[in-house]
């Protein structure tokens, strides 16, 4: 069998579970599951030859632990295509949501990005605070893309130790985007499994993004004295001038950030945001469907408005020639870690887990709060995807039983993924960061070891916020 012939294979397949799982959201068949299954095993043959190093190690085990928890149970071919079929979602968002980021590109918009960051240069915590920010805005529309656009606009290397810093505020930055996104694994995961809104969850996820935000600024707080020392001696050495960067002529640098804002990229990322909140009402199909229908629609019809139809017929071929088919590592490993947790779920752990906390002389709510944080966290540091741990947890844990609510154990987990996000080698933001920055991975990681400290505990109090806001 030729390359050509495979690499047709293999994506007729993945694009065929994107087509199933649709028909079966639109027509409600229950039979449609047995295929829907079908199709994820042969995705999973299909796909895992080709993987390599730490993926290809963590599918295989995910599918040899899975395959045998499942035998050991006797489980029907029903409960097999079942648990095949937990993260099917996941394949149908990555072929739909990137479609968003198209408009987003538009030149003037990336100059418009890139005159703001240059206004707010002068004071390097507006900086790191404006990279942090843009970051996480356009990470929700770009994924992992908005890395490298970011990079290209703030990137610079006058000292080591500013370089990391804004390394550290572009990793934050897409941490808090999974926050709060619909577009991402880590909320369609978490509100189709708990059978929950976006928008119940969407106010307490922007607090956990704005959180992030000021953690962020408190874990630099060392370093951005560090420079502001550096600077000052700086400016002694050239005779008492204060350096430009150090943040001077306020009035003038809020006039041009001001000036250089790209109104039309805000105006689009609002008008897609209400969209969404809009049709989640209006119309009763799941967020998913709404969100591929969007993808498709409103993108166009902001181009065409731009009169830039062009751009989103290239963003579209290059999406289906060039990013989707780039996806089949985390395709695959998506796919391999959902049967995982499905095998898991059904051996009934989550109905003994509330037993073993209850030991414990503290409130069960607070002991699996910080159960779950350690988890998440402690196996992101290892390697271990997030997606892992959440999808067990949330497949196998009845909120109720732990004391707390369905949106606070949603606000849980994306707090406890996000935060897991910057600390783990294996994330692709690292990966894509060291690639950029010539540093390693693990190295990208530990810049944020305290930040994630900070934030896993701070988060802690926001949760018991939330817990009091919404009983369960």
């Amino acid at each position: 069998m030729s390359q050509a012939t495979k690499t047709a294979m293999e994506r007729t397949v993945v694009l065929s579970i994107a087509a199933v799982y649709t028909v079966q959201q639109l027509t409600g068949l229950k039979g449609l599951q047995a295929l829907l299954g079908v199709l994820v095993f042969a995705a999973i043959g299909l796909l895992l030859p080709k993987l390599k190093g730490m993926t290809l190690w963590l599918s295989s085990s995910f599918l040899l632990i899975g395959a045998i928890l499942m035998f050991v149970r006797g489980a029907d071919a029903a409960e097999w295509f079942q648990a095949a079929g937990i993260n099917v979602t996941i394949v149908t968002l990555f072929l739909f949501a990137p479609l968003f980021g198209i408009p987003v590109r538009l030149p003037e918009y990336v100059a418009g990005l890139k005159r703001l960051i240059d206004a707010s240069a002068r004071s390097r915590t507006a900086l790191l605070t404006g990279t942090q920010l843009l970051t996480q805005v356009l990470g929700v529309f770009l994924n992992v893309g908005a890395i490298p656009v970011v990079y290209g606009m703030v990137f610079v290397r006058p000292q080591p130790v500013l370089s990391r810093l804004l390394a550290g505020a572009l990793n934050r930055g897409f941490a808090g985007a999974i926050f709060w996104s619909p577009y991402f694994a880590a909320m369609t995961i978490i509100t189709t499994m708990l059978g929950l809104s976006w928008s119940s969850i969407l106010p307490y996820a922007l607090g956990l993004a704005v959180l992030s935000l000021l953690v962020s600024m408190l874990a630099n707080r060392r370093e951005l004295k560090e420079l502001a020392g550096s600077a000052s001696m700086e400016a002694e050495e050239q005779g008492g001038e204060t350096v430009p960067f150090a943040g001077q002529d306020g009035r003038k640098t809020d006039e041009a950030s001001a000036a250089a804002f790209p109104k039309g990229l805000v105006l689009y990322l609002a008008l897609t945001m209400a969209a969404i909140l809009l049709l989640e009402r209006m119309v009763p199909l799941p967020m998913v469907m709404l969100i591929c229908f969007s993808a498709v629609v409103l993108p166009l019809l902001w181009c065409v408005f731009r009169r830039s139809a062009g751009v989103y017929a290239d963003g579209l071929k290059h999406h289906l020639s060039v990013t989707f088919p780039a996806l089949q590592k985390e395709i695959t490993l998506f796919l391999a870690a959902g049967f995982f947790s499905g095998a898991i779920g059904a051996t009934g752990f989550g109905a003994e887990l509330p037993a073993w906390l209850g030991h414990i002389p503290l409130p069960v709510s607070l002991t699996f709060s910080a159960f779950t944080v350690l988890l998440i966290a402690g196996t992101s540091l290892i390697g271990l995807h997030p997606i892992v741990p959440v999808t067990i947890l949330a497949g196998g844990i009845v909120p109720e039983s732990v004391g707390i609510s369905g949106v606070y154990f949603a606000v849980l987990l994306l707090g406890s993924w996000g935060l897991s996000n910057p600390i783990s080698p294996a994330t692709a933001v690292n990966n894509l960061l060291a690639g950029l920055t010539g540093r390693t991975p693990f190295q990208m990681a530990s810049d944020n070891y305290r930040f994630a400290s900070w934030m896993a505990l701070l988060m802690l109090l926001y949760l018991a916020m939330v817990g009091w806001l919404v009983p369960g």
